[in-house]
């Protein structure tokens, strides 16, 4: 069954970068003590210097609360000197709030203080300027709003002090958390999300790790080694046809396909994942087999990307899968514990589809994909426990987007929809929970419902500004040149 339309609000936090100024001498001797400045909702705090202080400053604090997770939307301005480089912080009242994931700035949490440092894009703010940041966050009985914020060491008033005569002593440096690596870019050799959970006998997604590493350039030795029994890390360095037309290459468990650099492709075919475990697929292009006699419904030739049918701790990154008869990635009876990052899902009538079973246990993670110039399922996500999306681009979807059914939780966070028929909407027997997305030139349908699920209870992730979406998944979604070399 196909959905209609409904509509979304648009909610980005982003940051500014700006040149520094001002006398550092004033800069070394001020210091002052206050209250901070808060607005409705719920709070956050964090107590945490930084080698400049702010002559003055003030914060906007908003949350909107669900059973025992919240979001927070935190405004930071400066009354003060130009900033190059901040910590705010402050201490939840609460020893049950916890900061679960954030945007625009790096988050760590040591007790009930909790401390928020710029990112690279947002460390300087101009004398009259402002941040935005925001994150999730979870309690558990009531979630009381903290009273104090300061600015690299100095208290949050709303005013503006005049520096004291005794210089001050520098704040010493609140330890953060390593970040995730990048190389250089944004991936990691290591599953996220739901893949890196524990269940069906796994504790996480780790491939053909400790198996054989084998270079494979032509078809036979890919069929031969992805359905081997036994572990393997395959390296796909060329083009390579599928034969018949439309096949879907069989892969057993525990077994990674990866592409080296952006050479490896899968040109005719796809691949098909039945009642296996821990399987990744990255960084290939899979593309082609659409058939012009199928259209416009595609019913005929079930010809798809990436088929998976009761499989589990799958984990598909960094791949291009474009213009396949059926659909571009389809997860079907009970399938679970999977992630799909970073990928282009796009050129297709039938995106993603999840689902095809009447129990209500997968797990699933969809984050960082660039999903365009689709028609339907993008994704369709039908009776999935838990659903999980966030800082997805959906761009150009003429027929529906994000659509909860039957009795999926869909959580949706930080996403960027343009030019979007129906962004998100739900059966009214699912749940569908809204945070942090933005709509552009979208119609029809947007709906909510619910209170879903708390994400930051399975796995830790950090959150992008979705108004960054569309630069960073145009940059990084797809194969990569430093991935499997």
């Amino acid at each position: 069954m196909e959905p209609s339309a409904r509509s979304c609000p648009s909610t980005a936090m982003t940051g500014r970068r700006r040149g520094t100024s001002g006398i550092r001498e004033a800069r070394r001797r001020a210091l002052a003590t206050g209250i901070a400045l808060l607005t409705a909702g719920l709070a956050v705090a964090v107590p945490a210097p930084q080698a400049r202080a702010a002559a003055g400053c003030a914060v906007t604090y908003a949350t909107n609360d669900w059973d025992s997770g919240f979001t927070a939307s935190v405004r930071i301005q400066n009354l003060g000197d130009a900033l190059s480089g901040w910590t705010l912080a402050f201490a939840f009242p609460s020893s049950s709030q916890k900061v679960v994931s954030g945007w625009s700035a790096t988050y760590s949490q040591s007790g009930q203080n909790v401390t928020a440092r710029n990112v690279d894009y947002n460390g300087s703010i101009p004398s009259g300027g402002s941040v935005d940041i925001g994150f999730t966050g979870a309690f558990s009985g009531s979630n009381p709003k903290p009273v104090a914020f300061t600015l690299n060491g100095v208290a949050c008033t709303g005013a503006t002090t005049t520096p004291s005569a005794t210089p001050t002593a520098s704040p010493t440096p609140t330890r953060t958390p390593t970040p995730t690596p990048t190389g250089g870019g944004r991936w990691s050799d290591q599953a996220d999300g739901f893949a890196s959970t524990s269940g069906s006998g796994l504790s996480t997604t780790t491939g053909g790790a400790g198996g054989q590493t084998v270079t494979v350039t032509n078809y036979a030795d890919l069929v031969k080694y992805a359905g081997s029994s036994s572990p393997y890390v395959i390296r796909v360095n060329a083009p390579i046809t599928v034969t018949p037309y439309g096949t879907e290459i069989k892969v057993a468990s525990n077994k990674t396909i990866v592409g080296v650099g952006r050479n490896g492709q899968i040109v005719n075919g796809g691949f098909n994942l039945n009642n296996v475990g821990n399987v990744i697929i990255r960084n290939l292009t899979i593309r082609d087999t659409r058939m012009t006699q199928d259209d416009p419904d595609d019913k005929d030739y079930d010809y798809d990307g990436i088929q998976m049918d009761t499989a589990h701790h799958v984990w598909i990154d960094h791949n291009t899968i474009v213009r396949m008869n059926d659909g571009l990635i389809d997860s079907r009876k009970d399938t679970s514990y999977l992630t799909v990052s970073y990928n282009v899902i796009a050129e297709g009538n039938k995106a993603f589809g999840i689902g095809w079973t009447d129990n209500v246990t997968a797990r699933m993670t969809i984050h960082h994909n660039w999903i365009h110039d689709n028609n339907v399922r993008n994704p369709s996500t039908d009776n999935v426990a838990y659903a999980h999306l966030y800082n997805n681009y959906m761009q150009n979807i003429k027929g529906y987007g994000n659509y909860s059914r039957g009795h999926t939780k869909m959580v949706i966070e930080n996403t960027y929809y343009e030019n979007v028929k129906d962004p998100y909407y739900r059966d009214d027997t699912a749940e569908l929970k809204l945070i942090g997305s933005t709509c552009v030139s979208c119609t029809g349908q947007k709906e909510t419902g619910g209170s879903a699920f708390t994400p930051g209870s399975f796995y830790s992730y950090t959150l992008d500004p979705a108004s960054s979406v569309p630069s960073i998944v145009k940059t990084y979604a797809g194969p990569q040149a430093d991935i499997g070399n």
